[in-house]
């Protein structure tokens, strides 16, 4: 079964616009399934796995980009850096031609190597679009129907009711959470979920941070991997991160980096204020794979990973990454954070859009309580201009809580 994406607009209209399109995320999300799945029929589709292709593309890059004359579609090209200062010529020599847009479409699952050469080399003749695993919206067949991004408005809300009518059940929920968002788990519903997992990890640990990263020690790296997956949705503490593995914490924050970079976690900031100092200003950590997350903290079923010591930490995972899919897989690129003062006041989520903020909570309840309020009334205090806010809950309707918050249901990520 395939997946229809919601980036597919925002692909083809940067792809107007732009000499080259490059599509960044972690491996196996579907970017190459994605554009080629766009291509027209003359548009070339040549991947730098094949190691003969690859060796071309490094030792003679000049020749490489003579085969493969635009329009064309190149997998992987943060294997072979040295293309990107031809691609620029060839994008040049291309301005004011018959077609100077969409010449070359890329992909490049490992980022952190590549974009410094993207910003030195394709400055204002690039347009670069992040994706991630399918978002719940897809999973269900409504990418080819595209909601508005989830903000705590009425309109939104609105807009999203018909989506939402289908109730959706804690059972059904973790099942969702613990087999995680990559498509061929989700194309293929009797694959191993273990084995996939598995062979990932060995992918992306021998293929890509051995080839770009030149981690040293793999044994200790996956190690890193599996203990920053057990502290998805806290607060991050590099000091603690490396202590647990026994490395130093320059290389702590080196790995993390690669992580981030490649796509496997997002680091999300905190909110800050010029009228108040007394906020945490360390960053929140989460997996952007819930599934893979839990098979690194070693969650045997969705039953044991709901009833188990990580099941408010992931839920409240899943909650964010859907909202950041909701907007990025739409073309969107909100300015998020997260809210917490040092008295312990939280809020999980602010998207700040047109000068305000739409603060949401995540509470895996189905009955939230005044309690849930306390960081929006401490936020209120702040000097923050505020939307409606949202506590995204496990209730089957939305329930005002507040002149200006509801309990909404997760059935509408």
């Amino acid at each position: 079964m395939d997946f229809p994406r919601t980036l597919t607009d925002h692909v083809l209209a940067c792809s107007a616009s732009f000499g080259v399109l490059l599509v960044t995320g972690a491996r196996q999300v579907g970017k190459t399934t994605l554009l080629r799945s766009l291509s027209e029929p003359q548009r070339q589709y040549v991947t730098l796995d094949d190691p003969l292709v690859l060796a071309l593309a490094k030792s003679d890059p000049a020749l490489f980009v003579q085969r493969y004359a635009p329009p064309v579609l190149i997998d992987e090209v943060q294997y072979a850096p040295e293309l990107l200062p031809h691609i620029k010529m060839r994008v040049d020599a291309a301005a004011g031609s018959e077609q100077t847009n969409g010449l070359y479409w890329l992909t490049g699952s490992q980022p952190f190597h590549l974009m410094r050469g993207v910003s030195e080399s394709l400055a204002g003749r690039v347009a670069v679009v992040q994706m991630l695993g399918l978002s719940r919206q897809e999973a269900r067949g409504w990418g080819d129907s595209p909601l508005p991004p989830l903000l705590p408005s009425a309109e939104v809300l609105a807009a999203r009711k018909a989506y939402a009518q289908e109730p959706l059940s804690l059972t059904d929920l973790y099942a969702q959470i613990w087999r995680g968002s990559f498509p061929a788990l989700a194309r293929n519903p009797r694959m191993s979920r273990d084995v996939f997992y598995s062979s990932y990890l060995q992918t992306y640990i021998q293929r890509d941070v051995r080839a770009l990263a030149r981690v040293g020690d793999e044994t200790a790296f996956t190690r890193f991997v599996g203990a920053a997956a057990a502290r998805t949705g806290q607060l991050l503490n590099v000091a603690d991160l490396a202590r647990d593995v026994d490395i130093a914490p320059n290389t702590a924050r080196q790995w993390l980096s690669i992580l981030e970079a490649s796509g496997l976690v997002y680091l999300l900031q905190p909110w800050h204020s010029n009228i108040t100092k007394r906020l945490v200003k360390t960053p929140k950590l989460y997996f952007l794979d819930t599934g893979l997350c839990a098979y690194l903290t070693r969650w045997s079923t969705a039953q044991a990973l709901e009833a188990g010591a990580m099941s408010g930490a992931i839920f409240e995972t899943w909650v964010i990454i859907e909202i950041l899919k909701s907007h990025w897989h739409t073309g969107h690129a909100p300015q998020c954070y997260y809210y917490r003062n040092k008295d312990g006041y939280e809020i999980d989520l602010l998207i700040e859009q047109d000068g305000q903020l739409h603060p949401v909570e995540c509470k895996k309840s189905a009955s939230p309580s005044r309690q849930a309020l306390q960081g929006f009334q401490s936020l209120a205090h702040s000097g923050a201009s505020l939307a409606p806010g949202a506590v995204l809950c496990m209730v089957p309707a939305i329930v005002p809580l507040s002149a200006q918050v509801q309990a909404v249901s997760v059935a509408y990520l």
